[in-house]
């Protein structure tokens, strides 16, 4: 869900920022080696967005709209992380040959200084999985250095892409796939990658039953990345809640067992509802920084990839 507006790719009253045809030297992409196309930067000067020329006018539509979006986008993550982020390029082209967005997006790594060139895939009538994808990556530049490829990052980045673009990635769902393959422990246990949808999938429920009680994504996310790589689902509950850690398991069995119609979705408890959006809405946006923060450590080489489940086959 998105804070203020829900984007649209076509037909804007808005005026649109002027394309600027010259190009400055572009950042090296994380895999993008064509031309890059300097659409413009956003009136607050933190997002340079970029564009593979060779996707003609609906590649170019998605890149103008992620330019007039950029600036709530990232007002909305400072909100989240309650701290403010570091200027970022992003480029949005057809990644895995993709242009309907499945093809997820990248980054190099998660802080303002190695993971500050974001590649986002194309979404060809659909601006709002454009903006979703480059939350994704944003997200995980606040994270400065944690959690970086463990199932626990990609878990909150994913949930900040939902809350900012009203759940425009919902075929992305990884919760449906973790309860079909018997809900396996990844609360009292963090999963050092995030390519595992069963993981991913139970830290997005867990992070669903917490948002339905009122612990809002900018009160998780903070904790999440104060807690480290380290950090379990179980240790966020107990300090949110000053309940036990070794209640956080049982007690989320117990709501998922109690849901009427079980894990269809990512968000099961139905936490992302206005109530959470107004959470966000009403965190406190800290002063935006000309300069990125001194990140706390460096990611080491893991995937920073977003992409779909893979889906699995009898």
């Amino acid at each position: 869900m998105s804070p203020n507006h829900r984007i649209k790719a076509t037909r804007t009253k808005k005026k649109p920022v002027d394309i600027n045809r010259a190009s400055p030297a572009a950042p090296v992409w994380p895999s993008y080696t064509g031309t890059s196309r300097l659409v413009g930067t956003s009136p607050s000067g933190r997002v340079t967005v970029y564009v593979d020329p060779t996707l003609g006018q609906p590649g170019m539509q998605n890149a103008q709209d992620l330019l007039n979006d950029a600036d709530r986008v990232v007002g909305a993550n400072d909100a989240i992380f309650g701290t403010p982020g570091g200027p970022v390029s992003v480029i949005v082209f057809a990644l895995g040959n993709a242009t309907d967005g499945t093809g997820g997006a990248d980054h190099m790594g998660c802080d303002y200084t190695t993971g500050a060139a974001i590649e986002v895939d194309a979404s060809f009538g659909n601006s709002a999985r454009v903006s979703a994808l480059f939350e994704a990556e944003l997200s995980e530049c606040s994270m400065n250095g944690n959690l970086c490829g463990l199932s626990t990052g990609e878990a909150i980045s994913r949930w900040c892409a939902a809350v900012i673009s009203h759940n425009a990635l919902s075929d992305f769902a990884t919760a449906p796939q973790w309860a079909q393959d018997g809900k396996p422990d990844f609360v009292d246990k963090t999963d050092p990658t995030d390519q595992n949808g069963d993981s991913i999938g139970c830290g997005m429920a867990f992070l669903s039953w917490l948002m339905s009680q009122s612990y809002g994504l900018d009160k998780i996310a903070p904790e999440m990345v104060a807690l480290g790589d380290s950090g379990t689902l179980a240790q966020l509950y107990a300090n949110l809640t000053s309940d036990a850690a070794s209640n956080a398991w049982p007690k989320f069995q117990n709501a998922i067992q109690a849901l009427p119609n079980g894990v269809t979705s990512d968000d099961p408890f139905g936490a992302s509802q206005p109530a959470q959006i107004a959470s966000v809405r009403a965190a406190k946006v800290p002063a935006r920084a000309v300069k990125p923060p001194a990140p706390t450590a460096i990611c080491q080489p893991k995937s920073k990839r977003l992409l779909p489940p893979t889906r699995k086959t009898a």
